[in-house]
């Protein structure tokens, strides 16, 4: 017998007059289980001090480039596959973009795969019009557009609809840390500041 199997066999012996383990209790929420309220979605967004925005599927465009006016913001990023009717009125840097462009170029405006009412989370699977991660990450300031139809109620809900092999960036609010000396730091692992415009049907 060598050491491991002599270290195994402590434990076994050990452990041989333990009692049987409680069932494990499976009652809490599935996908599926819950209605969708986006109101609700948009409170919990605002809680991670993002701003939202609302407007109807034909106003996105003037919507966007209100808001972008509103943050003296005159150029931006745009990923590929994001929808040109809804591009702003502001000079635009396509991507793919380089790293040298990100650090001068300092907003991105992209879609999104889904959003959760239960957390006020948006995510991203780098689809059409999200673009790679370290376009959301490296500018300051990122402009997401979330369609009402793509709220989810809860986190089952998201992770039954994702695909685990895309790379998936979770974003519940601005960027912040509180890591040094307690005090909140914002912008530090991604954009200092969060717009979403929530789209009507």
């Amino acid at each position: 017998m060598n050491a491991r199997e002599e270290i195994l066999h402590r434990v076994r012996t050990a452990l041989a007059d333990r009692p049987a383990p409680p069932p494990v209790v499976r009652d809490y929420h599935q996908a599926g289980s819950r209605s969708v309220d986006v109101d609700v979605f948009a409170e919990r967004v605002a809680d991670y001090r993002a701003t939202v925005h609302r407007c109807g599927a034909s106003a996105v465009r003037e919507r966007v480039s209100q808001i972008l006016q509103e943050r003296s913001i005159d150029e931006i990023v745009v990923p590929v596959g994001f929808p040109a009717d809804w591009t702003p009125t502001v000079r635009i840097t396509h991507e793919p973009v380089s790293v040298e462009q990100l650090d001068r170029v300092s907003a991105v405006l992209t879609t999104c795969s889904l959003g959760i009412e239960q957390t006020g989370t948006i995510v991203l699977d780098a689809g059409p019009g999200q673009g790679p991660r370290v376009l959301t990450l490296v500018p300051d300031y990122h402009l997401v557009v979330v369609r009402e139809e793509q709220v989810v109620a809860a986190v089952p809900d998201a992770v039954a609809d994702l695909d685990p092999t895309r790379p998936l960036t979770w974003i519940s609010g601005p960027s912040a840390t509180s890591d040094i000396e307690l005090r909140r730091v914002e912008g530090v692992h991604g954009p200092r500041t969060l717009d979403v415009l929530l789209v009507a049907p």
